[in-house]
């Protein structure tokens, strides 16, 4: 049987095979009591309309202004049932992950990232989009698997790889708007309820009809977690969700992933994500601080960042915005963690919109030292936070991960770069170094290069990684408590309230000038104390940028 929600419509039809077949209202929906057989192509005509792929097609062979496929996977996989807490996650954009860019291709690279030290694969969003390229933040037909990277067989393939390896498998699904190539949900219902999010209308799940909208994203998360075996859902920007009733729509999706688990982003350090809906949420301003602490820049929203004051308060208190003034906002932001839980926050030293969404796309790598690389990742890896890298960087790779798309419409790409131009702008940066979204070239300088991954000072960078990550596995660094940090810097105080106490060096041999952090950790079974210096001059007997991690008991091996 077919059906389709069209609450508003008078008469829809269905073309299946090329026949066209009237359907039966039944109260929203129409109906069409026909077989469903694997393979069989179908549309549906509304009110005289063109034909248009199904709101809740499975699959689309043709792309997303093709006729939808009947598909039904003939095998489920179950989740490996695990909690976050614990996973090394390496976020992956499979096009640029490998020179072939799909699914299959990426499960020839898990044992390399197993041998890293990594536990869990974060997909960037893979459902349908408009050309042959895009970072996958304008999907549409949230049912589907793109093409491009394989389609939802290829998906299966990918899961059950990974986890016969022991790895995860965690999806970014984006629910807080439609992309603007192939959205025809409008001409079904009232997917949307007008406004705009800033990358397309708001998603009606607090309007009238917002149910089936919201049936339609919970049965999303079904077909990912219990047909798909995915781990966890990183849920994009909930922070864009029109959100504000009884029941939110978080808690829905939670029950319905249950038992994965969900990573929501949002830029609002609100601790209602993680104490009152018990999801994770990533965690920016642990990047910000690291960020700004190691590369001097200080500009836009790196504005309040960059101190070493900061950057040990963040590490107590998870945010610096936990009802301090944010200068960039212009008003107070956040609020303060009661009692956190570190496991629930996700922390890296970059992601794909921290490299992304500069101008060029260049890497912390492209700027930053082979120590000044080691230097961040040794505060974020051996941090009780939930720890994230971004492809390549565990080898400090040389190519950028520029913002790219193909929309199918000309206008829509010569806006979306016009729209990037001026964003920069207005970010400080000069907008004649932001490449064309639209240019194929700049998709492909994004390619990793896995050629280099062992060569040189990327081989370097790599041997820092997995040495990092093995002390974390060891040491069950994942599932201590921070109980002291010493700093010491020359730099201005803020002045501002929550400010954590500065701590003098407890072993006189040590000085306290410089600018270094040190961080103490209670493990299960040991206490391990991480030493980073942040500046060229020597301290705490570190000669300059790096790092030193101490185990006390000593390790007996």
């Amino acid at each position: 049987m077919f059906s389709v929600w069209a609450p508003k419509a008078e008469n829809v039809e269905l073309e299946l095979d090329g026949a066209r077949h009237a359907m039966t209202r039944e109260g929203d929906w129409f109906i069409a009591d026909l077989p469903r057989e694997l393979g069989a192509r179908y549309g549906f005509s509304v009110d005289g309309s063109p034909v248009f792929p199904d709101p809740r097609s499975r699959r689309q062979p043709d792309g997303i202004h093709g006729l939808s496929q009947v598909w039904e996977a003939d095998r489920k996989v179950e989740p490996l049932g695990r909690p976050l807490k614990g996973e090394v996650i390496y976020e992956m954009h499979l096009g640029t992950f490998t020179p072939e860019g799909t699914l299959d291709s990426a499960i020839e690279r898990l044992d390399d990232l197993v041998d890293t030290g990594v536990t869990a694969v974060e997909l960037m969003p893979i459902q349908p989009f408009g050309g042959k390229r895009n970072w996958g933040y304008d999907g549409v037909s949230w049912h589907a698997v793109s093409e491009l990277y394989g389609g939802p067989d290829a998906l299966l393939r990918f899961v059950e790889a990974a986890h016969a390896k022991g790895m995860a498998v965690i999806l970014d699904v984006v629910y807080n708007h439609f992309g603007p190539d192939g959205n025809y949900t409008g001409v079904f219902g009232p997917y949307t309820s007008g406004g705009s999010t800033g990358w397309g209308e708001v998603v009606n799940i607090q309007g009238p009809q917002s149910d089936e909208v919201r049936a339609y994203i919970l049965d999303a998360v079904e077909i990912w977690t219990k047909e798909f075996g995915i781990d966890g859902l990183r849920l994009d920007a909930v922070h864009a969700l029109d959100d504000v009733g009884a029941v939110s729509i978080i808690e829905q999706m939670r029950d319905a992933a249950a038992p994965s688990y969900l990573i929501a982003e949002t830029d609002q350090n609100d601790p209602k994500f993680t104490e009152r809906f018990g999801v994770a949420q990533w965690d920016d301003d642990v990047h910000h601080a690291i960020h700004t602490a190691v590369s001097g820049e200080n500009h836009a929203y790196y504005s309040d960042f960059g101190t070493v004051e900061v950057l040990a308060t963040t590490f107590q208190r998870v945010f610096w915005h936990d009802g301090r003034f944010s200068s960039f906002r212009g008003r107070t932001h956040g609020r303060a963690l009661e009692d956190p839980d570190y496991s629930q926050f996700v922390t890296y030293t970059t992601t794909h919109d921290q490299t992304g969404n500069r101008a060029a796309g260049d890497r912390p790598s492209m700027n930053l030292t082979v120590e000044q690389q080691l230097a961040k990742a040794a505060l974020v890896l051996t941090s009780p936070f939930s720890v994230m890298l971004f492809q390549g960087e565990e080898w400090g790779a040389s190519t950028p991960f520029a913002f790219f798309v193909d929309h199918e419409d000309p206008e829509l790409n010569r806006l979306t770069s016009e729209g990037r131009m001026r964003e920069f702008a207005r970010a400080g940066w000069n907008p004649q170094e932001v490449p064309d979204p639209a240019d194929e070239q700049t998709f492909l300088d994004s390619k990793l290069k896995w050629e280099e991954r062992d060569k040189g000072e990327h081989a370097r960078v790599l041997a820092g990684y997995k040495e990092l990550l093995r002390l974390r596995e060891k040491y069950e660094l994942y599932d201590a408590e921070l109980v002291d940090i010493a700093w010491h810097s020359d730099e201005p105080l803020s002045g501002e309230p929550f400010t954590v106490e500065r701590t003098e060096a407890k072993d006189v041999d040590y000085d306290v000038s410089g600018r270094w952090i040190e961080l103490t950790y209670q493990a299960p079974e040991s206490v391990v104390t991480v030493t980073v210096n942040l500046s060229d001059a020597p301290a705490r007997g570190l000669d300059g940028w790096g790092y030193r991690v101490e185990i006390s008991p000593a390790d007996e091996e």
